[in-house]
């Protein structure tokens, strides 16, 4: 029995779960590297029979699934992974199994880009470190307006947390009530009245075909000189081409984001060099407690499965 645990990009997988209770029953073998290319995937991926992915950072689609004869199981993190095609898994006969999730550490994140954007936090940290001193002023949240578009389980806490900081809240999605709204502290407002009015926009909405796509040129083009777009959510969310064309012309003040069309980032992006662009290599769900919980389940969910695997091979 042969085991991959993919994208382990701090190398730190086996540290963060009692993998060693594995080790007796089955080779395991980590990749830290990523490897997008679905050819050279499959040949990687050939030999095992288990497969531990991290959240969304491989997707493993019908044309990969096909030609891998010996994979039995997936080990997803998380509650749900979009990436995996479920409907093909099922038909090769092979099982897919979630773990347990917190929001808390995206949230958090959040409210890092937020205020490292508005303070010029990486910039500053960058001048004392080439032996400078102050560069650029500051802007303020007292006061402000924050539009959350998305109150699910991680919009409603940003709202919250903005409203401590003694920002106005405005909210929007396409199924929200003023009741909804209101129960977070914010208020509804249509679409584009939150593009328009907001000094801050995030989102937090799951990825679907009516949200793919959903902020783009005309809603870019109703924010304000001043306002500042975060995205820890999704990127699809927001068209790509129409945010560089508003950052670079300055449309905007600026974007924080953790979340790209292409994952890494290719080194000749945009957003690698843009002085306006905050951007974080995907973290929001990089946390040392919810990776112990993500590796943790996956251990327990492989030996649930090994066992039954050993049950059905007694009888």
């Amino acid at each position: 029995m042969k085991i991959a645990i993919l994208d382990d990009y701090q190398n730190v997988a086996l540290k963060m779960a009692d993998w060693p209770a594995l080790s007796a029953r089955a080779e395991i073998t980590v990749f830290n590297d990523h490897v997008s290319d679905p050819s050279a995937l499959v040949e990687r991926l050939l030999p095992f029979d288990v497969v531990c992915v991290m959240r969304e950072r491989t997707p493993l689609p019908r044309d990969v699934l096909q030609h891998l004869p010996r994979l039995k199981l997936i080990a997803s993190t998380g509650s749900r992974n979009a990436s995996i095609d479920m409907g093909a898994a099922k038909e090769l006969g092979i099982a897919v199994t979630a773990t347990g999730y917190r929001s808390s550490p995206t949230i958090e994140l959040t409210w890092a880009l937020i205020l490292a954007s508005l303070r010029g936090i990486v910039h500053e940290n960058n001048s004392i470190r080439n032996g400078g001193w102050q560069k650029s002023v500051g802007q303020d949240l007292s006061g402000k307006i924050l539009g959350v578009v998305g109150l699910g389980n991680i919009g409603v806490q940003v709202a919250r947390i903005g409203l401590a900081f003694g920002m106005k809240i405005i909210a929007w999605s396409q199924n929200m009530t003023p009741e909804i709204a209101e129960a977070a502290g914010a208020r509804l407002v249509p679409k584009d009245e939150l593009f328009r009015q907001a000094d801050i926009v995030t989102i937090h909405l799951i990825l679907s075909g009516r949200t793919k796509g959903l902020v783009g040129a005309s809603e870019l083009g109703l924010m304000k000189p001043t306002s500042r777009l975060i995205n820890t959510s999704r990127a699809p969310i927001v068209d790509e081409p129409s945010l560089i064309k508003a950052l670079r012309s300055h449309a905007i003040a600026g974007a924080a984001i953790d979340v790209f069309e292409e994952e890494p980032l290719p080194a000749q992006h945009p957003f690698r060099s843009m002085d306006n662009v905050l951007a974080t290599p995907h973290i929001g769900y990089v946390s040392e407690s919810l990776y112990r919980t993500f590796y943790g389940n996956s251990v327990a969910n492989i030996t649930g499965w090994l066992d039954r695997q050993d049950k059905d091979k007694a009888e």
